[in-house]
């Protein structure tokens, strides 16, 4: 038996707390209140993937630079 999940999501134009399938992650849907279209997007997760790896790239080098420094640095 496979569980569906949801996320919580307000709809921008009611404010009402939308449950949604995250099936439906980067998809329209329709707040069945108001009738508004909007993407549905998890406020939680980052919304540019892009910047977020390349954040995330950045913040790798920046570590493996300070690890290097402790191995070459004299005890």
């Amino acid at each position: 038996m496979s569980s569906t999940i949801y996320f919580m999501q307000e709809c921008p134009t009611c404010g009402r707390q939308l449950r949604i399938r995250v099936t439906y992650l980067g998809k329209l849907v329709v707040c069945q209140h108001c009738q508004a279209t909007l993407e549905a997007v998890d406020p939680d997760s980052p919304t540019d993937w892009e910047e977020s790896s390349s954040e995330i790239l950045r913040r790798a080098d920046r570590l493996l630079e300070s690890a290097s420094h402790l191995r070459s640095s004299p005890r």
